[in-house]
């Protein structure tokens, strides 16, 4: 029996002990974030899957795995086809599944601290629908059969300085506590840790990549703030840095400190946040008032002081990425064709170097040749893979700095891919820079913008499964909402301050990947002309393209000079910061086209 094998029987005795037919395994914490702590990795225990979103379903007599169109190469390596059965997270739905597969009468178990309050709520009507009935358990199955689970990490927050944050705590309360009276609220449950962070201008320490506290907190709309935490987790000089107004409480507590809401109206968000703390609140006679959490819209439009910063934390970053690239061309001239993790583990080493470094701000995909194909490719999941001749290496990789959160993807030549590839790259080059050269009217939501990025690859007839961008904070969240440019219908639009990636790719199952990924921040339209003023992009990231994947006769002029323009910008900035045969490179790798 493999290990897969005897933890799915492990938990199915403990289901059938339970009268449950059914159990849910999201890939989750407490917390709904996409970066879990270790000792939450329960769909990873259960399966073997290592990606960042999915879920399982486990019944007595057949298990499935549900991811999007990210993962779904990776999970056929990952995962056993004859345990699991695979399935789309979007296309073919695990209620829908559920739905048709257990008969009437039947019981599906789940952890509603690993559930939104929507999720539960849909979920427990279509199934009802069907017949069968959602039930809630805390005594979650996977923690009581994972014997060896990792013992969890608790230390200290750094309290972040007004010099990195613009604005005190006590002035973000009072602003964010406005905009809960104005709901006619008395209360807001601030639910993600990230929010919680910003809110109170720390940081957390305990998962490197994702710098928050692992925290909640009840907003009240006179601007106090209770916040539940582990009080292992408040450093000293936490009271004073935060200001008057801030109570604490252990999250233990948390049920009997909710009932002073009784009858009060309370703000939380059906769709982000937990669906124990809101079913609580219910019970306790709270008056839940539907509505997203209102520090996320102020933390996304990032003030002058946070962009400062992180624009020097892009110039640190690209000299990094730069040296790394010079680097790496170097060593593919000599022959020596390292393998992916020795790659990452290079580049690390160049951004280690950089004042205000932390750690990655999310785990380096350092992809060779088909392995690229996998966009959120891992290579500490498997055996790494040595560059090949004549192929691409794609890198997407990101920091974290007390000043601002990076991340950049570049996809090398090694040798000569072809021209097959250079065609491809260069109608994602395409795509890329339609996006970033946009001018867009107040309002102008992601949504609208995406097709910008794929109109070159829809012409060929060609696609890819992901978005084409996504928020991100500052020492914060690498994936932030409530922005993103994608397909999928988001209605918030694009304000001032919003930084958000610009990364259109192109995969080839079994043979290449590419990805072309700056990041970029809203502003105002630098010259006033027509009748409406607009807003455009500031590119971000300084690292040059690769030209040699570049296929010029595919380009018109405006995209050529956008390029060149680009990376004169890139070597005018950066060059400076470099010396020796890191200089040279750069100036050969920005030289026009």
């Amino acid at each position: 029996m493999t290990t897969i094998e005897a933890r799915l029987t492990a938990v199915r005795e403990l289901m059938a002990k339970a009268g449950y037919d059914a159990l849910v395994v999201p890939r989750a914490d407490e917390y709904l974030g996409e970066y879990i702590p270790e000792n939450k990795e329960r769909l990873r225990w259960i399966s073997g899957f290592t990606g960042s979103a999915g879920a399982a379903l486990v019944l007595q007599e057949q298990a499935a795995i549900f991811v999007d169109g990210r993962y779904t190469v990776q999970v056929r390596n990952e995962v056993p086809a004859e345990l699991f059965a695979y399935h789309h997270l979007i296309e073919d739905p695990q209620v829908s599944w559920l739905a048709a597969t257990l008969p009437r009468g039947a019981t599906v178990a789940c952890d509603p601290r690993l559930h939104s309050l929507h999720w539960y709520r849909y979920t427990e009507n279509r199934l009802a629908e069907a017949g069968i009935e959602l039930i809630a358990d805390t005594d979650n199955l996977i923690d009581r059969c994972w014997q060896d689970c990792p013992e969890p990490v608790c230390r200290p927050a750094l309290l972040l300085d007004e010099v990195f944050t613009g604005e005190c705590s006590s002035d973000k309360r009072q602003r964010i506590a406005k905009l809960v009276a104005a709901r006619g609220c008395d209360a807001a449950l601030i639910f993600a840790p990230d929010s919680v962070s910003w809110l109170l201008n720390i940081r957390g320490t305990d998962m490197p990549q994702l710098p928050v506290v692992q925290s909640f907190a009840m907003l009240e709309a006179s601007g106090e703030v209770t916040l539940f935490i582990d009080s292992r987790r408040l450093p000293e000089g936490f009271d004073a840095h935060v200001g008057e107004g801030v109570r604490v409480l252990c999250e233990a507590d948390a049920s009997g400190a909710l009932g002073v809401y009784a009858s009060r109206r309370v703000l939380a968000d059906a769709k982000n946040a937990s669906a124990w703390i809101q079913l609580e609140l219910a019970r306790l006679d709270a008056v839940l008032v539907d509505g997203e959490d209102p520090v996320q819209l102020e933390k996304a439009c990032k003030n002058a002081v946070e962009l400062a910063g992180t624009r020097n934390a892009h110039c640190r970053d690209a000299v990094a990425e730069i040296r790394f690239l010079a680097w790496l061309d170097a060593e593919v001239a000599a022959g020596r064709l390292h393998d992916e993790a020795a790659l990452s583990d290079k580049l690390l080493s160049f951004r280690q170097q950089g004042e205000h470094f932390h750690a990655v701000s999310f785990s380096t995909i350092s992809a060779a040749g088909a392995n690229a194909a996998m966009c959120h490719y891992n290579h500490v999941n498997t055996v790494p893979a040595a560059l090949s001749a004549d192929s691409v290496y794609l890198v997407d990789s990101g920091a974290q700095y007390t000043d601002g959160t990076t991340d950049i993807t570049r996809t090398v030549p090694i040798g000569d891919p072809g021209a097959e590839v250079r065609r491809l790259f260069t109608l994602v080059l395409k795509g890329h820079i339609a996006l970033a050269q946009v001018r867009f009217p107040p309002g102008t939501t992601g949504t609208q913008l995406d097709a910008l990025a794929r109109q070159f690859l829809w012409r060929e007839g060609y696609d890819y499964d992901h978005g084409t961008g996504h928020g991100v904070g500052v020492f914060l969240s690498v994936h932030e909402g409530p922005q993103r440019i994608s397909k999928v219908h988001n209605p918030v639009a694009l304000r001032p301050g919003m930084i958000v990636s610009n990364e259109p790719g192109y995969y080839r199952d079994g043979a290449f990947g590419m990805r072309c990924e700056n990041l970029q921040v809203v502003c105002e339209g630098s010259d006033a002309i027509g009748e409406t003023p607009m807003l455009e992009f500031e590119t971000l990231t300084l690292v040059p393209f690769d030209v040699r994947l570049v296929e010029p006769t595919l380009m018109d002029a405006a995209e050529i000079d956008w390029l060149n323009r680009y990376h004169q910008r890139v070597a005018a900035t950066i060059g400076p910061l470099l010396q020796g045969d890191d200089a040279i490179w750069l100036s050969q790798a920005t030289r026009p086209i």
